[in-house]
């Protein structure tokens, strides 16, 4: 990992510009709420993919290779975790019964409290980094806890009653909240007081769900840099297509039954990659986890759990199709 980070002022004034001129342009495109078209969301995927690429081929030209390969793996593990993000968006789409024409809206404002959120954790994260290297071992444990919680419950039934979670019930005690959706609206004014939309309801309910995932994922990409810059790009990229891309995987997402599974051992190898170069600067005999080696196992076991999904799926559907079953 560099000793020294990339991230001029100059160049992280550019990058948050840049990235919140996408957000605004985001919020142009959805602002008349309308159901998206498959060609409208894998062009805006296709659009968000290629930027992360060309954003990589211009770190290894202006820095070298080593920092674009950080990036690289960084944003790998990021989408994985996002993807993960998108299950649950799902979820709470569904459960709240979300109409079609403002699902965009509501993924929208969830990519920006996550943004938001990630860089909160991002600071703190960098600052936890200059006070010491037990900050390594620090986050390695974070994420092998992580890990276990995820595997300890990747075969029980997600929670769809969204009553229960505390933002929602919290909520509906300060606001009353109308019976119906009113279009893009979060707050109506009904017998003479403001009241709440179920789109905001929601809104808060995926804001909830952001804080769990930053959790995990800002400790995840640590484990790839100790660049804060290129934390915060991997997650700005990572973030920002989701909105299209959960169009394009909203019916792949529920066949992927072992994205779970994956994503606990991602999260284990890079807690112990962690740990070890906590154990490497105490002790310089530990030996440490190349980067590449590091994109060589995500790449893996992302492709393994793919292929065990597709056909745990195979299975199933035959299972069923199957006589007398």
């Amino acid at each position: 990992m560099p000793d020294t980070t990339i991230g001029s002022p100059a160049l992280w004034a550019v990058s948050i510009a840049v990235l919140l001129a996408l957000l605004v342009a985001d919020f142009v495109v959805t602002r008349r709420p309308h159901e998206v078209s498959m060609r409208e969301a894998v062009g805006w995927s296709v659009f968000y993919l290629t930027l992360p690429v060309l954003f990589g081929l211009w770190l290894w030209s202006a820095f070298g290779g080593g920092q674009a390969l950080e990036f690289m793996t960084g944003f790998v593990v990021e989408k994985s975790l996002s993807v993960d993000n998108l299950f649950v968006f799902m979820l709470l789409l569904t459960a709240f019964a979300v109409p079609v024409a403002v699902q965009q809206r509501v993924l929208l404002y969830g990519i920006v409290g996550a943004l938001v959120l990630r860089g909160v954790f991002i600071a703190a994260g960098a600052a936890l980094l200059a006070a010491g290297t037990w900050a390594f071992l620090v986050f390695g444990v974070v994420l092998l806890a992580s890990a276990a919680k995820i595997l300890h419950q990747a075969g029980s039934e997600p929670v769809r009653d969204t009553s229960r979670m505390r933002s929602v019930r919290l909520l509906r005690r300060l606001m009353p909240v109308t019976d119906d959706y009113r279009g893009a609206r979060l707050t109506v004014r009904e017998n003479g007081r403001r009241a709440l939309t179920p789109l905001a309801v929601v809104v808060v309910a995926v804001f909830a769900t952001d804080v769990v995932f930053a959790v995990d994922s800002v400790p995840a990409v640590y484990g790839i840099t100790e660049d804060p810059y290129l934390v915060f790009a991997t997650n700005a990229f990572a973030l920002l297509g989701l909105r299209a891309l959960y169009f394009v995987l909203h019916s792949a997402l529920a066949k992927l039954v072992h994205l779970n599974h994956g994503l606990a051992v991602i999260l284990a190898f890079i807690g112990v990659k962690l740990v070890l170069h906590w154990a490497h600067e105490v002790w310089p005999a530990v030996p440490q986890i190349p980067t590449p080696v590091s994109l060589l196992v995500i790449v893996l076991v992302l492709a393994t759990v793919t292929v065990t999904s597709l056909l745990a799926r195979r299975r199933e559907a035959a299972r069923v199709d199957a006589p007398g079953s």
